[in-house]
């Protein structure tokens, strides 16, 4: 049984509600899910990991969420080579850049996409929440 992590950091809601439909979608196909938020999960959890989906909504200037988020996640990019992930995240302006830039990083760092990342605008609509549940699908 595979075991996935999602990690996920949510402002208003939507980033949440996401992780709730990627769990789904684990369950769905058989996997262990654990739900966690950037203070429950560290870099050395990655270890007993078989795959780990991060979520983030876009901030700011098109940035990971960067109190709590962003500096847990860069203490994961170290040992992200290798590793089985997918991203997801909610924006309410702009075009999607925080997810390419952050798609970057973790291609820098070596890790294994599962899937095409998910981001939808606002609180997800059925649409973006089935298509949550196929990328937890896929990260099993």
């Amino acid at each position: 049984m595979s075991k996935i992590a999602i990690v996920y950091w949510s402002g208003t809601g939507n980033t949440e509600a996401m992780a709730n439909a990627v769990a789904e979608g684990v369950e769905e196909k058989g996997g262990k899910v654990v739900l966690l938020t950037p203070p429950e999960f560290d870099a050395s959890m990655l270890d007993s990991l078989d795959a780990v989906a991060f979520g983030c909504p876009s901030m700011g200037a098109e940035e990971l969420e960067e109190t709590e988020f962003e500096p847990m996640f860069a203490a994961c990019e170290a040992k992200l080579g290798g590793k089985k992930i997918a991203l997801f995240g909610s924006y309410g302006w702009g075009d999607g850049e925080w997810m390419r830039n952050w798609e970057e990083r973790c291609k820098n760092c070596g890790a294994i996409f599962a899937c095409d990342s998910v981001i939808c605008n606002e609180a997800p609509d059925d649409e973006a929440k089935n298509s949550c549940r196929a990328l937890g699908v896929a990260l099993v």
